[in-house]
């Protein structure tokens, strides 16, 4: 063994732990793995240059803008309004429905969009029938995955694959080449959950759950401490309108907020109280006198209200400006008018040294401010709503376009006119150029993360063959496997996939697992055909954790679950789906 073969081994086995300890997130790993190669002449950059001539992530990218455009057309919207039309207040029949619809949605969309829009519509789902939505999440998540199994273009972990495939001299993966052994997948899927997953998804109580206490109406008064009040000098616990049906939320002094020290510090005048309370205690305050409701002209202040304020559940999303920043750099409260006041993650709520916290994608957020100031969030993109589904304008008229022009492409596609990657650009530039979405508006759904996760494993990759470190580890697994049949390496490839895609990014195991299969394959004898389909399915089915699939991250936290949860409603359909593979796969594709 080379020193090169160790040094590429060694950053193998670092990338991994990486990603499962999550030290950095995956493509920043990706990334520095390419770099380390790169940095020691293992790759020379003209090679490294390379990997941007993929076509897998110019691909995932304009398929990204097609899925925005059938959801900003309301094709979307119209398979929610069919949702509670169709349960008729009966859960059975509206995970039934609630699943199909998914799965179809997310057979020609990118399911991970297709989940983030869909959560809103399911939670209010939930409630028309009378159960937790962590009854229904679960089934959305596994359904959009099981979509995602059906065609090129449900999922970007296919068409890496199909570029993986295509890179080592195997052909691409056609539209609907995986098909029907997916309808077989998918279909024993709906039939678990029915009959047995069902009864194994949880209660839980939802954020906005904990803290509803079927209160009246209250509103946000921002009111002023005078000159002459008579509450200079008080502690907050001293004042007669801190009472267990108000909460002081914040006192501002001068442009500084107090928000760390409100059980210590004693009121000065200017001081701004920003108090939630009912109707009864604001009139009460006027009445009173020792704090006024109107502004001071002349020294610069921001206007004293009382407004009518929302408590609303919001989840953090893949694309949002808030990931990565501390509550004291977001500034909710100036930017927004709105309140933290709790946050859910990993199974747990978060109520204090939130001020601490730095949000990461799918963090639950329970919200707290003004109508305006909240939707203004929502709109700027900071979060999901998931209290109500998001209104936006919905160009209905512009739907025909982009349901054709999806359709196009996948047709074309499939009947061989001109490669996925061709076809998708063309379709992503009509749909912009029709307005179906707004050239601004596309850019942004592009998860630029995704792509460059995708850079650096096909860098880390690149450095496998040209160092031999992939042939190594064929040879070791020709060698350890001995004659055992191709029977028995579908199972191990299978298997090993499936529990690596549970544990880090199921993109970096396609394209790490994929050329050492397929150099596999070739040495023993055997089509590669049937093991590439194996890490497809493999690395998509996904179901006993939360980490190791995006849709299954998202609804981890909006529906309050723990990470038991999966493993216990999961962990049987990863075994189902090992057995099943065994003999839909070969019966596909033979060896």
């Amino acid at each position: 063994m080379s020193l090169e073969q160790i040094f590429v081994l060694s950053l193998l086995c670092i990338v991994f732990l990486s990603f499962f300890k999550e030290i950095y997130p995956p493509e920043v790993i990706a990334l520095a793995a390419t770099a380390a190669l790169v940095a020691t002449n293992i790759i020379d950059v003209k090679t490294f240059l390379s990997v941007f001539s993929s076509s897998a992530p110019i691909t995932i990218a304009m398929m990204f803008i097609l899925s925005a455009a059938l959801e900003r057309t309301g094709v979307l919207s119209i398979l929610g309004e069919g949702l509670k039309k169709y349960a008729k207040g009966s859960f059975l029949r509206a995970m039934l429905f609630m699943m199909f619809g998914t799965m179809l949605a997310s057979a020609f969309m990118n399911n991970t969009p297709v989940v983030i829009l869909m959560t809103p519509i399911v939670i209010s789902l939930a409630a028309s029938i009378n159960v937790s939505p962590s009854r229904l999440l679960i089934p959305l998540s596994f359904s959009a995955i099981f979509g995602g199994s059906l065609t090129l273009v449900g999922t970007s972990t296919n068409i890496l694959v199909s570029t993986v495939a295509s890179q080592t001299g195997q052909p691409v993966i056609s539209m609907f080449e995986m098909t029907l052994p997916g309808l077989i997948f998918a279909g024993v899927g709906m039939i678990y959950m029915v009959f047995a997953g069902r009864f194994l998804l949880p209660d839980r109580v939802s954020l906005t759950g904990v803290l509803n206490h079927g209160e009246k109406r209250k509103f946000m008064a921002r009111i002023l401490i005078p000159t002459h009040s008579k509450y200079l000098g008080k502690k907050l616990d001293e004042l007669p309108f801190n009472t267990q049906h108000s909460r002081i939320l914040d006192v501002i002094r001068g442009e500084i907020s107090l928000r760390k020290k409100l059980n210590t510090l004693k009121l000065q005048a200017g001081d701004r109280i920003v108090i939630k309370t009912d109707t009864a205690e604001i009139l009460g305050m006027k009445e009173d006198g020792g704090v006024e409701f109107k502004d001071l002209s002349g020294q610069g202040m921001e206007p004293v209200t009382a407004e009518q304020t929302i408590t609303m559940e919001a989840s953090v999303g893949p694309k949002s400006h808030l990931r990565g920043k501390t509550l004291e750099t977001i500034n909710l409260r100036r930017n927004y008018g709105a309140y933290l006041m709790a946050v859910h993650r990993n199974d747990r709520n978060i109520s204090d040294q939130m001020d601490e916290i730095r949000l990461q994608f799918a963090d639950t957020l329970l919200l707290d401010g003004s109508i305006e100031g909240i939707q203004r969030l929502v709109k700027d993109g900071g979060v999901i709503n998931l209290s109500t589904p998001q209104e936006r304008p919905i160009r209905r008229n512009k739907a025909r376009i982009a349901i054709l022009t999806m359709i196009a492409v996948m047709v074309l596609s499939a009947i061989g006119i001109m490669p996925i990657a061709g076809l998708a650009l063309i379709g992503a530039v009509v749909v912009m150029i029709t307005r179906c979405i707004d050239p601004e508006e596309a850019f942004d759904v592009i998860d630029w993360r995704i792509l460059f996760l995708i850079f650096g494993m096909l860098g880390l990759s690149l450095g496998m063959e040209q160092t031999g470190t992939a042939r190594l580890i064929v040879e070791t697994a020709v060698t350890s496997l001995g004659d055992v049949g191709p029977l028995a390496i579908l199972a191990a490839v299978y298997i090993l996939t499936s529990l690596l895609t549970e544990m880090i990014s199921n993109n970096a195991v396609a394209v790490l697992i994929g050329p050492i299969v397929i150099s596999l394959a070739l040495q023993l004898g055997y089509d590669p055909r049937p093991f590439i389909m194996a890490v497809m399915f493999a690395a998509s089915a996904s179901f006993a954790t939360p980490i190791g699939y995006q849709t299954n991250t998202f609804v981890y936290s909006a529906g309050g679950y723990k990470f038991k949860d999966f493993l216990k409603v999961g962990l049987p359909l990863n075994i189902i789906f090992a057995g099943l593979a065994l003999f839909v796969i070969p019966a596909f594709f033979p060896f």
